[in-house]
């Protein structure tokens, strides 16, 4: 089943804003957040190019882009805490594709918005591709939605401090216990502490989901970034060498604990990344993506590259 679609996020400039080129026009640009939100629910993503806005000034503008912003608690990438829940996007090896994914979507809770800045622009490469969920949907076979319709089984093996993967302390941000499992409560996640002080945490997920505003059905599940078939060849079998699955740090299968064929993740990732369009980057961009209505990833790069990210409920 396929889709067709020319979507593409709206790139909002200064001119096009009736604004000045500078950061204090794109806090003009910003500052009806109503006219903002109705913006971003239309276009599912906005691109704002041209202001300017320094590191040291990013943050007023994601104050009125993203209220309530949200700590990257439970969050599986590697990420460094910059700021006020502010952080950079990923420090995944520049080299490697990033698949698209909405981001928490194996949470009981996900930020409803996502917003990207470009603290510092790659020499090639580096693309944030975005893509929206009813397109990646439908160009899904049938035969591949029908097995996900129960469901999805995410397991998390998160070690105490020395070990594969994120330990529970940076996963959570605390190294008080009592403070994870009062997360963990409200998380609706089966967990247990293990006898090398990490912990295992299993959760059931829908594979799609419908936006809650406009009730469009959406693809909406990271399976395949916890799946061995995609990773990229050495890491995979480095891990299937040295652990069985049940202590990967993290794994995936279907809800009643069956596995997911490799073919499968490799159809719903290229599917994904070849109906993706591409947002290059310039320094001072901001990205403000609707995290239930686009799906986002990362092209390989060169030379330097810094984007932040920040979110919010």
């Amino acid at each position: 089943m396929s889709k067709s679609s020319d979507w593409t996020p709206h790139v909002v400039t200064p001119d096009t804003a009736g604004v000045a080129a500078n950061h204090e026009g794109l806090l003009a640009a910003i500052g009806d957040t109503a006219r903002t939100a109705e913006l971003l629910l239309a276009h599912k993503a906005l691109v704002f190019r041209g202001f300017g806005t320094s590191q040291e000034q990013v943050g007023s503008a994601l104050d009125l882009l993203l209220p309530n912003r949200l700590a990257y608690v439970h969050g599986n990438s590697p990420r460094t805490k910059v700021g006020s829940n502010v952080y950079t996007s990923t420090e995944y090896p520049a080299e490697f594709t990033i698949s698209m994914h909405n981001e928490l979507s194996y949470a009981r809770r996900w930020p409803s918005r996502l917003a990207f800045y470009c603290e510092r622009q790659p020499v090639t490469g580096g693309a944030t591709p975005v893509v929206d969920g009813t397109v990646w949907l439908s160009s899904l076979d049938e035969e591949v939605r029908a097995a996900f319709s129960k469901g999805i089984r995410y397991t998390q093996n998160l070690q105490s401090g020395a070990g594969f993967g994120k330990s529970w302390q940076d996963t959570f941000e605390t190294s008080d216990k009592g403070e994870v499992e009062a997360l963990l409560a409200d998380a609706d996640v089966s967990w247990e502490w293990q006898a090398d002080d990490g912990l295992r945490v299993t959760q059931l997920r829908p594979a799609t989901v419908r936006h809650p505003v406009t009730g469009e059905e959406v693809w909406f599940n990271q399976f395949d970034q916890w799946h061995l078939a995609g990773l990229d060849a050495e890491t995979a079998t480095m891990l299937s060498e040295l652990m069985s699955e049940d202590e990967l740090p993290q794994s995936v299968t279907f809800a009643d604990g069956s596995p997911i064929p490799d073919a499968y993740v490799a159809h719903v990732r290229d599917n994904g990344l070849a109906a993706a369009v591409d947002v290059d980057w310039y320094e001072g961009d901001l990205l403000l993506i609707d995290n239930v209505a686009v799906a986002h990833g990362r092209r390989p790069y060169t030379g330097p590259r810094r984007v932040l990210v920040a979110m919010s409920g």
